[in-house]
């Protein structure tokens, strides 16, 4: 069994791994840059170590953090998610110096991380896929050629891409003139490849995606799926477990093509296969080779700790369960509580947090990394806490969300959370059927007034008051 982790992530994450590690008796590692001294994940590991004074080159050299996993006596690394979870040079390093890599192989990371080649993949093992390019276009003009044979609109999308971020749709020849260009410079500078390919764009699907676990004796699972089309320019915003929109039918097909696709790839740890689901048909679109985001949700509805099966899995243990012992009770919805302001084009609201009040009662599960007094920093991603909320029906979900955000407290910075309850009280959304248009064609939810917080007022009138008596 694995004894001593090193966890090569921040934030909330590295706090859920350092939950886990605590839980099966194992000792934890946090790594920090400067901006992070005072995170959450560095006060509550066993040991932290900084890796850089820069923001962000310490948590992007491979070589640097396996060589500290070895310093400090690690026998395994954890990499969350984003960053280097799916590098397969990291896989590769851990795996020359006896660490083990909390994931599948360098080889899978690879395969599943070339866009092109996942489908080539799911083509061959009969997972149904997307009309699109064999493989990476050469040239605009390639790509011109294809998209009018494929069919507009397209997706222009860069093939190691991933988080929303190098992908365009085009809905002519002249926008995908105009986005050609800004994918490849986009793709260069966040995943250090120009290739690029098309696929047909399936128009206001619905987007799912399935929670797999597969061990090294060939033991796989689906933990059923999550419904993520509730998002804004590629990025989530709200995913729900078990999705209100499938049949018990659909269900079933889409947790039998995840399993398939993982047994193609030869896929061992945890993983999700993510689907577009439109006028009854379902496409694969993608592999994510980490923890996902939004595990928790999958975790409330099953019961099952993912990222301690994580650890069991490269720990060279079977899965603790067969297919036949996962099912799922209730629904859960995961709100992303971002530092952004929803009123201002969703602009990223960094600063210090004057004060963090948790949501509690039955059902209520938050994971975070921020408290009261921290700073938001401004280098990394702007999510500062994922709000869970479980109950046994639909309804009494909604009602159990709007209550948690209601309890919420989050002042210093702007964030996400009063544009999640205009959601909640929409009735598109309270009768559980939407797709990823669904943002985009409620504009007027972003016209919600901004309670008057006491503790503001008040200080605003001792302000005054003081003025006034010349103090």
């Amino acid at each position: 069994m694995i004894k001593k982790i090193l966890i090569a992530n921040r934030g909330e994450i590295a706090v859920r791994i350092v939950r886990a590690c605590a839980e099966m008796g194992i000792r934890s590692v946090a790594i920090y840059s400067d901006a992070d001294r005072q995170s959450l994940h560095v006060k509550r590991a066993d040991e932290a170590y900084n890796v850089s004074e820069d923001p962000l080159s310490g948590y992007l050299d491979p070589r640097k953090i396996v060589s500290l996993a070895v310093e400090t006596g690690c026998d395994a690394l954890h990499p969350g998610y984003g960053f280097l979870s799916e590098n397969a040079e990291l896989a590769e390093i851990c795996a020359e110096r006896g660490v083990k890599f909390i994931g599948p192989s360098a080889e899978v990371i690879r395969r599943m991380g070339d866009k092109t080649e996942a489908r080539r993949s799911m083509i061959a093992a009969g997972v149904p896929v997307t009309p699109g390019t064999e493989g990476n276009v050469a040239d605009l003009a390639e790509a011109l050629r294809e998209a009018e044979r494929i069919g507009y609109p397209v997706m222009l999308k860069a093939t190691s891409g991933g988080g929303g971020r190098g992908i365009r749709r085009c809905n002519s020849r002249e926008e995908l003139e105009q986005a050609y260009p800004r994918v490849i410079s986009e793709a260069t500078k966040a995943f250090g490849s120009a290739e690029v390919f098309l696929e047909k764009c399936i128009v206001n699907p619905k987007h799912i995606e399935a929670q797999i676990l597969a061990d090294s004796h060939g033991n796989v699972v689906h933990l059923f799926e999550r419904d993520c089309s509730i998002q804004r320019r590629n990025q989530k915003l709200i995913e729900i477990a078990p999705s209100p929109q499938l049949t018990p039918e659909q269900r079933a097909y889409i947790g039998e093509q995840a399993v398939k696709a993982a047994q193609a790839v030869g896929y061992e740890n945890a993983g999700t296969v993510e689907f577009l689901l439109a006028e009854g048909e379902v496409y694969f679109m993608e592999m994510n080779t980490r923890v996902q985001v939004e595990h928790t949700i999958t975790e409330q509805i099953t019961g099952i700790d993912i990222v301690r099966e994580q650890i069991r899995i490269a720990s060279g243990l079977p899965l603790s369960f067969k297919q036949e012992d996962v099912s799922f009770r209730g629904y859960a919805i995961q709100f992303r509580i971002n530092a952004e302001d929803p009123k201002n084009n969703f602009l990223p609201s960094f600063g210090k947090i004057t004060r963090y009040y948790a949501p509690g009662g039955p059902g209520v599960r938050t994971d975070t990394a921020i408290y009261t007094g921290y700073t938001i920093p401004p280098y990394y991603d702007s999510m500062c806490l994922k709000l869970i909320v479980w109950a046994l029906t639909w309804e009494e979900a909604l009602e159990r969300g709007l209550r948690a955000l209601d309890d919420m407290r989050v002042q210093g910075v702007k964030t996400t959370a009063p544009y999640y309850q205009e959601i909640l009280r929409n009735d598109e959304f309270r009768s559980g059927v939407f797709n990823t248009s669904f943002v985009e064609a409620h504009p007027e939810l972003l016209e919600y007034s901004i309670k008057q917080n006491p503790s503001h007022l008040a200080i605003a009138i001792a302000t005054a008051i003081a003025a006034h008596a010349g103090l």
